[in-house]
């Protein structure tokens, strides 16, 4: 029974560092997860406008191309990748925008001070973003022809944004 209780924690931490070696090399993408959006149908949002900006109707984004992106003014990272979104605005692909539970003034002040990429935008003020399975913010949506195509969790920056970059230049 001793030599069982002096081999256990050499097992355990084997057993510990195969699972850990086999999740490095399984090939798995580490950035990618499953999203319940993907390959259905951008859902209808009733979104509250912002000030006189374009009101963004998702249940009526269309046919080509487009982005929709989740962002507030009091989150770090939607700052880090907002140059990101106006290059993709500046390329011709609209990108629309969704300002969760954000004061309307300081997602304007926000607009103001880092440029407003966004061909329309709408705020969410309750929870109405959960219906695209949104995780925190920012979260950007590709939407090919009303249908989710690619979502990614998190700024689109570094591996995550080359990723949704390389979808996005794929739908064009």
């Amino acid at each position: 029974m001793r030599r069982l209780l002096f081999f256990l924690p050499f097992a355990v931490f084997g057993a510990v560092a195969g699972f850990g070696l086999w999740a490095l090399t399984s090939g798995r993408d580490p950035n990618a997860f499953d999203s319940p959006v993907v390959g259905r149908d951008l859902p209808a949002l009733a979104l509250e406008p912002l000030a006189d900006l374009p009101l963004l109707q998702t249940g009526e984004i269309g046919g080509g191309v487009q982005v929709v992106n989740v962002f507030a003014s009091w989150c770090v990272p939607c700052v880090a990748e907002h140059p990101v979104l106006v290059s993709i605005a500046e390329s011709g692909v609209p990108v629309h925008g969704i300002a969760y539970q954000d004061a309307p003034e300081d997602t304007l002040a926000f607009l103001d001070e880092h440029g407003n990429p966004y061909a329309s935008v709408g705020r969410d003020a309750g929870r109405q973003v959960l219906e695209l399975g949104l995780s925190g913010v920012p979260e950007t949506f590709l939407v090919v022809d009303g249908a989710v195509a690619y979502h990614a969790a998190g700024p689109i920056l570094g591996a995550p944004g080359d990723a949704f970059l390389a979808a996005l230049d794929a739908a064009r």
